[in-house]
């Protein structure tokens, strides 16, 4: 096991796979006992359970804002920052922390969890304090940072530079996907001033990445020590965000009004606090009327894919998308996946989807917004869990595919002779 997961085995046998999701979540029996670790030495927030609870006590303790895993036989089991732990404990509860924190399985330990994201993005930021500037655009529905970072020459100043948008992690059980986020990251941050070409987009671009856009689904897909295939946000029974955006919102038969489905749309557009932030950051980089974000890649597994907009119609083109554009959408993604193999196709190729953000930020921005289904290229649930050992070759499979795409990001219809 990497030193990075010290924590995680006995966790994983405390908890074990019988917890429960709970639509309302937790409060226990009053004790004034302590826990056997305190909680002074710990930083970030440690894993605890409280015996013996029922609905009524679970939902007194959810209201310290505690980060609900499950519940097993009335035992409940939660992440808690040292002043939530002490608050609950000053309240009367009983707290046992767990010896190890839950996180990935062992024997994919090279993963990075939401605090490890949040570590690396640090260190990033830190380590290239002149061009790499880490903030948040707001906050998750169980109130994690959705961390952003801006990567740019002159990176305190908002420059005339078209600016360019990576997404991570819409769905929670898409772990290849916060790598993907974090290889461009440090790939553009360590290469700058050595590598010309890096050196180049950097010094003529700003670029935006958001590494999970979906953190409290991870956290929870992987909060037992095995994987529970989750999908949407934990907002309920959980909001397919890639569902949720606004344009064409539930137009087309492409999501799903049922809570229970994997494809909920939620309630209404942006209904889910993550698409609001999204969306609120993408409007705010309207500057003068204009729209600075120029193109956008939102990063899925799996399937080996290269989608692009519309997905709401089987139509080549419709309202806001003409012929002339289609064909910089389409050209430009052959373009990239001649560098990484993927198969290109119009998003409605794969099937009909609404409410995604591809489409949102074509259709309302005019963003040239793209989908990379990453690895691997067929399976089953497994095909979302691909071993650890795999993340530095599918990530770097797309380098060639980044760089092609920032080149063009000043003007897509550049590739096929256009111009802006």
């Amino acid at each position: 096991m990497s030193s990075r997961r010290r924590g995680l085995l006995a966790a994983a046998v405390l908890v074990a796979s019988a917890m429960l999701p709970l639509p309302v979540v937790a409060q226990a029996q009053p004790d004034q006992s302590t826990a056997s670790v305190s909680d002074s030495q710990q930083t970030g927030t440690a894993t605890y359970v409280v015996r013996g609870t029922t609905s009524q006590s679970r939902t007194a303790i959810s209201r310290f804002d505690v980060d609900i895993y499950g519940v097993d036989s009335g035992t409940l089991t939660f992440a808690a920052t040292p002043k939530q732990a002490a608050a609950l404990r000053k309240a009367g509860y009983k707290l046992e922390q767990l010896a190890q924190p839950l996180d990935f399985p062992p024997a994919d330990s090279n993963y990075h969890n939401y605090a490890e994201q949040t570590a690396e993005l640090q260190k990033i930021a830190a380590d290239h304090p002149t061009i790499a500037r880490l903030s948040s655009i707001g906050k998750s529905f169980q109130n994690r940072d959705l961390w952003l970072l801006k990567i740019s020459d002159n990176v305190a100043t908002d420059e005339s530079e078209p600016e360019v948008l990576f997404t991570c992690q819409q769905h929670a059980r898409e772990h290849l996907t916060p790598e993907m986020c974090l290889r461009i990251a440090n790939r553009y941050t360590d290469l700058y001033g050595t590598d010309t070409a890096i050196t180049t987009m950097v010094n003529t671009r700003e670029i935006w990445i958001v590494t999970s856009v979906n953190p409290d689904g991870s956290e929870y897909d992987i909060a037992t020590g095995s994987y529970r295939a989750w999908r949407k946000n934990r907002q309920g029974n959980g909001t397919d965000l890639n569902r949720n955006f606004g344009y064409n919102w539930g137009c087309c038969g492409g999501s799903s009004g049922s809570t229970t489905s994997e494809t909920y749309r939620g309630p209404s557009a942006f209904s889910a606090p993550e698409t609001q932030r999204v969306r609120d950051f993408v409007n705010s980089r309207v500057v003068g009327g204009v729209q600075q974000i120029k193109a956008n890649i939102d990063f899925h597994t799996f399937s080996e894919l290269i989608l692009w907009p519309y997905g709401y119609t089987t139509a080549n083109t419709g309202p806001g998308l003409n012929a002339t554009e289609e064909r910089a959408f389409r050209t430009l993604g052959q373009q990239m996946a001649q560098t990484n193999s993927y198969t290109p196709e119009q998003a409605s190729d794969l099937y009909i989807t609404d409410g995604t953000i591809n489409d949102w930020l074509w259709g309302v921005h005019k963003i040239w917004s793209y989908t990379f289904e990453m690895y691997p290229r067929s399976g089953g649930t497994s095909g979302f869990y691909p071993p650890d050992e795999v993340i530095p070759r599918e990530t770097q499979r797309n380098d060639s595919a980044v760089a092609l795409f920032l080149s063009y990001a000043d003007c897509v219809p550049r590739v096929i002779g256009g111009t802006c």
